[in-house]
């Protein structure tokens, strides 16, 4: 019998709880961030964290989805099928929470079956409305941003850029960065992170 065969019912759930909110938290998250995104009430998102419960496949996978990572990402030695490309045609991105979700960012996610690690993380970003407080981020890793629509100025560290149709910005993701305003909406734009080669859970 293997070791993922040898896994109880209890201990399978401890596992996914576990992983969920380390999920959640790596991305400095809310429940009530997850609950909303993958439509789970939050009492039911704790007690799944906390492994108190049995949940459907379904709820899982909106988890999953929640959280930006593929349902095969929450199981332990699960084996994603396939090492070649993947193709995620138009209208097919994941929608996942992220920080500036609250401040009304809406997060595609280009790129999802990498399993539990992540090496990269491609984002289409779309903001359509001025809702500050803006977020700041700090992550491990190179951030690249390439702009496709509107006008953003972008703050790192102690310097704004700003951003239009075609500029590119390059930089380290440890040094605080975020929207320092928005020029003019809607605004959309590829954000793509490389983490380092440890990885980034």
């Amino acid at each position: 019998m293997s070791a993922q065969e040898s896994v109880t019912e209890g201990e399978l759930e401890r596992y996914l709880g576990n992983t969920i909110r380390e999920l959640r938290r790596a991305h400095g998250l809310t429940i009530a961030d997850i609950s909303e995104k993958a439509d789970i009430s939050r009492g039911m998102l704790s007690r799944i964290e906390n492994g108190q419960t049995a949940t459907s496949l379904d709820a899982l996978s909106r988890i999953a989805r929640a959280l930006g990572v593929s349902l095969s990402a929450l199981f332990k030695n699960y084996q994603t099928e396939g090492e070649g490309a993947q193709l995620i045609k138009a209208g097919e991105s994941m929608e996942v929470a992220r920080r500036g979700t609250r401040a009304g960012h809406i997060y595609n996610l280009l790129s999802y079956h990498q399993g539990p690690t992540k090496r990269f993380e491609p984002f289409l970003i779309t903001i359509d409305q001025d809702q500050p407080p803006y977020p700041v981020f700090e992550h491990p890793g190179t951030e690249f941003i390439y702009m496709l629509e509107g006008c953003i100025e972008y703050r790192h560290g102690k310097t704004v850029y700003e951003l239009r149709p075609g500029d590119a910005l390059t930089f380290d993701g440890n040094v605080p960065h975020g929207p320092e305003k928005l020029v003019e909406v809607p605004i959309r734009f590829l954000s793509i992170t490389i983490y380092p080669e440890q990885g980034h859970e």
